[in-house]
């Protein structure tokens, strides 16, 4: 299994509704892609002051492998969305980090 994990650092004037938006879009993709095994997104909640870098959201997505995860990231509706983020972030695609691990 491959866990896709993305942090955000929304700009203050994204509304939480838009947020629930984005975050909407992405699992809808699920319905379009095989592999997907499992989805995930919300707020940054750690109580950990400074840990958090200002990454204040993000979501997570479970693949089976690399080839399934390729495929969602070739996606045309994907790359619209994640066009979306990099609007909705601090610094634009500075404002994104992305981490993907096996497990």
């Amino acid at each position: 299994m491959l866990k896709h994990c993305v942090f955000i650092r929304f700009r203050p004037e994204v509304s939480q509704k838009e947020r629930i938006e984005l975050y909407q879009g992405l699992q809808s993709l699920e319905s379009q892609l095989s592999g997907w095994r499992g989805f995930l997104a919300g707020a940054n909640i750690t109580p950990e002051v400074g840990m958090d870098k200002g990454y204040n959201g993000g979501f997570m997505i479970d693949f089976v492998d690399e080839a399934a995860r390729d495929a969602y990231l070739q996606n045309p509706e994907h790359q619209q969305l994640g066009q979306r983020l990099v609007a909705a972030a601090v610094d634009g695609i500075a404002g994104i980090m992305v981490f993907d691990l096996f497990y």
